[in-house]
């Protein structure tokens, strides 16, 4: 497409006449995997009600986010509208292993970029939209905020703020930040929780608090979680919503899971398939545990020492992705850095376990039978993923909401165990402290515990996305609400 952003948005009027009768949706995305692929598959979900879907950003990051999905019919892609805004060139530094506060400072650089040349483009595609179409209905990031702020100029557009997090999460922001404590909490707030000492740093802070000051002007909000659950948090995040009686009648919508549920056989057993895969096929059912941190984590050569250690002496058997953290913009090659295993690692547990440094296809790998147990950073992403496909987690939480999101699955949702307390996140976790948690959820009468309940989990939550069940009812009443 041409650089010009009116140009850009010419170009996509003249090849995709708009009905008077239509209403469109517009997903505005953080430039960051676990934001993009979340609003990606809720675009899959708008898209069966028959409702066209505009999916904006930069042009890497729609062609990262297209990239990375998986278990989708390649149909379903190419009835999205992606809309590929060229962006000036950024600063791209690579992610520091050592640093001691885990979060991806690296990614900063990008948020700014896209966010303060995204909205010019944007808004010139949103009146575009609204001319052509009866509603325009957008969907953005709670971090893309500043993007969509001309939405109240534009008198048939409305928006929606999506928060990437889970409700537990969202609702101890709230809970803290405002002090509203007179609510009654009925016991849903625990006692204790992790601190969010070390899980962001001030510049981020900063960045939230500048996004958040376009907050005020949107008609409700939405969340990649369903009420079975964090219903009881989604009811707290309603009570404590204060304010204009505006504010207080916005609705918040639980739409998840976002991700779809099942993973067909033909993607499971199809030729060519994944090295992982293929490897699985090979294994007894619940027998592997998988072992990934996200997008976002990069660890230090001691630490992947520690737990390569640590998955040997567990005698388990394992798929392992040992990956750097994503740089700003995925597809530059420079500065890779691969994570260091001991000499001869990888054949000393030929057989047992699997080191895979590729992107891996990480929803089917969670589908498969052989699948048992997940060593997780605790993203959203990676949680609700994990729920669906009723695998219980060993939770390493590294930075942001992970803690928080750790905390809802070991202690509330009792589907998993903790490698290392969230209090002592500046020390190394040991060979001992891996080993432990992985016999623990792979080889204890606990940990079928945990498995067992996770399965019953699992169905409950796809049960309740089939015609009439609580989650697809829900959508179906936030798919009538956008439609009005």
């Amino acid at each position: 497409m041409a650089n010009n952003p009116k140009k850009q948005v010419h170009a996509f009027n003249d090849q995709n006449g708009l009905q008077q009768s239509q209403v469109v949706v517009v997903m505005v995305p953080l430039p960051a995997q676990g934001h993009l692929n979340q609003l990606l598959q809720l675009s899959r979900l708008i898209l069966s009600y028959s409702i066209p879907v505009h999916f904006v950003g930069t042009a890497t990051h729609n062609r990262q986010a297209k990239l990375r999905v998986h278990v989708w019919d390649v149909r379903v892609t190419s009835r999205i509208h992606f809309h590929d805004f060229e962006i000036p060139p950024f600063a791209c530094p690579p992610p520091n292993p050592n640093a001691k506060n885990k979060f991806p400072s690296h990614l900063l650089p990008a948020f700014y970029n896209a966010s303060s040349h995204l909205r010019e483009p944007v808004s010139l595609l949103l009146r575009s939209l609204s001319s052509k179409a009866r509603k325009v209905v957008v969907i953005h990031d709670s971090l893309m905020a500043s993007v969509i702020q001309e939405v109240p100029l534009i008198s048939n557009a409305e928006s929606y703020i999506f928060h990437s997090v889970s409700a537990f999460t969202i609702s101890l922001f709230r809970w803290e930040r405002k002090r509203i404590h007179n609510i009654q909490d009925n016991g849903v707030i625990p006692e204790e929780i992790p601190s969010l000492e070390g899980c962001f740093t001030d510049e981020f802070l900063d960045l939230l608090a500048s996004e958040y000051q376009y907050h005020t002007f949107n008609s409700g909000y939405v969340y990649n979680t369903c009420r079975l659950i964090e219903g009881a948090f989604m009811d707290l995040i309603e009570k404590q919503q204060k304010g204009t009686m505006e504010e207080r009648t916005k609705k918040h919508w639980a739409l998840g899971p976002f991700n779809p549920l099942t993973v067909p056989a033909k993607t499971r057993g199809s030729n060519g398939k994944h090295i992982c895969l293929a490897w699985l096929d090979k294994q007894a059912r619940n027998s592997v545990i998988y072992v990934s941190f996200g997008t976002t984590t990069a660890m230090n050569n001691e630490q992947i020492k520690q737990l390569a250690i640590g998955l040997k002496q567990s005698n388990q058997k394992f798929i392992w992705v040992l990956r750097d953290a994503d740089k700003g913009d995925v597809f530059n090659g420079d500065h890779e850095r691969r994570g260091e295993l001991p000499k001869g690692y990888e054949n000393s547990v030929d057989g047992m376990g699997l080191v895979v440094r590729d992107w891996v296809p990480q929803l089917e790998i969670l589908a498969h039978p052989a699948t048992g147990g997940f060593m997780s950073h605790c993203g959203w992403n990676s949680c609700m993923e994990s729920i669906t496909m009723g695998v219980p987690i060993t939770a390493w939480p590294m930075h942001s909401d992970q803690p928080r999101n750790a905390f809802l699955i070991t202690e509330l949702l009792k589907i998993g165990v903790t490698v290392k307390e969230w209090a002592r996140r500046d020390e190394i976790a040991t060979a001992k402290m891996v080993e432990s948690s992985v016999k623990k959820l792979m080889a204890s009468d606990e940990g079928d515990g945990m498995r067992k309940r996770a399965a019953e989990l699992s169905e409950s939550v796809q049960l309740s996305m089939v015609e009439g069940g609580a989650s697809r009812m829900e959508m179906d009443s936030f798919i009538a609400h956008i439609s009005s």
